[in-house]
């Protein structure tokens, strides 16, 4: 059992300042993620990329990001969330200026990968931060703002890379992309040591290094062929890595250690357990659905990044809408509140699909965007406050980062099966490919609705706990 720390130290006092600081790490990374796949043409034709080295410019970041989330949330309850979220972003912000000064692909693909580590490093901070640094309905406001940032970014992303592409700043054309955070990184670190509160795991706890190298192992093993193992047309090395992966993953079950890297007491908590779940099925909608109508925009509707991009609008005014509102419905109607979101992106994508099966006129398409938007901020916020509010402060660190990574897996095996179905339907077209990739989104996205009736009925406004360490 480890032993709880003791208040000693006044604590850095949560002012305005606090989370817009912290919000500013979180949307950097995520728009990273979705920033690059705009500059892909431009990067390939500037550095002389091959395709696979494309492709690892994407990939080598996801892969990173997503296999160190869990350790990087276990560090941050050890060593302190918000020396952790600094150290994260000091060099999320190197990276990404390495990313913008790249002289070829290997460099770009090295920085990338420095980039994902870094950035796995700063997110689970940035949820455990708010867990612990807010109470009551400001720890819900401050959950429902993360989301809301989180989605903001993932919507805007290309937008935002189109923009940056076109405007061409001082002639750096791509590299803007990824110049871009260092102004934002620099000015967010800044005023993190002033405005974040520090805070800790119980004190005496160890990190269970044999455990970090068996579940970063393990995920390894699992994005790795999700990522690859398409493009490639999964090969048998593919396969063995899911095994391995399996096998891995067993043996960490199996494993005894007195302090865990992840608490199995977490697993045993109905709202950490169903939350996790139905956090998965949104975010194999989310992200797959952002990559094939991005494709269907550009293939099969003939517009170019920005106008792309741009269809993202009317998509990110519902998410915002709604997402301002959840927290009030949700105080009424609980987990419904999920479920609605769901449903309402399962009907958006429906009338999509009719309306790209009647051939209908590309402007027809913004009001099914604008509802699956709605949709969207129903059911972000919501998942993530119900499963962050019946988690103790002292394992916010490593629930966060359970949770992130499971946005990340979930990304993953998205993209992973709408590719698979997408590119299995090309050979008639890019509309129909679309629109059997609308079929699968169609279903993943009712699950939500049916994983969410798993959770509480209601959700704890949260407190502190007397465990958690906040320090100067």
């Amino acid at each position: 059992m480890s032993r709880p720390t003791v208040l000693s130290t006044p604590a850095v006092a949560v002012s305005w300042a606090t989370l817009p600081t912290v919000l500013t790490g979180v949307f950097m990374t995520i728009l990273d993620f979705f920033i690059v796949n705009v500059a892909i043409p431009a990067t390939q034709r500037d550095l002389h990329a091959t395709a696979a080295q494309v492709e690892w410019v994407i990939a080598g970041y996801g892969l990173a990001y997503g296999s160190g989330l869990i350790l990087g949330g276990r560090l941050g309850d050890l060593a302190g969330r918000r020396r952790v979220f600094t150290i994260g972003l000091a060099l999320f912000t190197l990276a990404s200026v390495a990313c913008g000064l790249a002289p070829d692909a290997g460099a770009l693909i090295a920085a990338r990968v420095v980039q994902g580590a870094s950035a796995a490093l700063l997110a689970p901070q940035v949820l455990a931060i708010l867990r612990t640094a807010y109470q009551g309905a400001a720890q819900l406001r401050a959950i429902n703002a993360y989301a809301l940032t989180m989605g903001l970014a993932a919507v805007f992303g290309q937008l935002i890379g189109g923009l940056l592409i076109h405007a061409d700043l001082f002639g750096l054309g791509w590299r803007t992309c990824f110049l871009i955070n260092a102004p934002i990184g620099v000015a967010a670190l800044l005023l993190a040591r002033r405005v974040v509160p520090e805070s800790r795991g119980p004190a005496g706890v160890r990190l269970d290094l044999g455990g970090a190298v068996l579940v970063t192992a393990a995920l390894v093993g699992i994005l790795l062929p999700l990522i690859e193992g398409r493009e490639q047309g999964w090969p048998w090395w593919t396969w063995l890595f899911f095994a391995l992966a399996g096998l891995l993953l067993v043996a960490y079950a199996r494993r005894r250690h007195e302090q865990p890297l992840i608490d199995p007491a977490l697993f045993r908590e109905r709202a950490f357990s169903a939350g996790l779940f139905t956090q998965l099925a949104f975010t194999m909608g989310m992200a797959a659905y952002f990559l094939i109508f991005a494709l269907y925009a550009q293939q099969g509707r003939g517009l170019d990044a920005l106008g792309a991009g741009l269809f993202f609008v009317p998509l990110g005014v519902g998410y915002l809408a709604a997402s301002l509102a959840a927290p009030r419905l949700v105080a009424r109607y609980g987990r419904q509140v999920i479920a609605a979101g769901g449903l309402t992106r399962a009907v958006a994508l429906a009338v999509l699909l009719v309306a790209v099966a009647g051939q209908r006129p590309i402007g027809w398409l913004v009001p099914a965007l604008l509802v699956d938007g709605i949709g969207m901020g129903l059911a972000l916020a919501p998942i993530m406050g119900t499963v962050l509010a019946r988690v103790a402060p002292r394992h916010a660190g490593a629930a966060a980062g359970v949770l992130t990574t499971a946005q990340q897996v979930g990304a993953a095996v998205g993209v992973g099966i709408v590719g698979i179905i997408y590119y299995g339907s090309l050979r008639n077209g890019t509309t129909s490919a679309f629109q059997h990739g609308l079929g699968y989104l169609i279903v993943v996205t009712a699950a939500v609705a049916v994983l969410a009736q798993l959770l509480p009925r209601t959700t704890p406004a949260g407190g502190r706990d007397r465990t958690t360490t906040v320090t100067r």
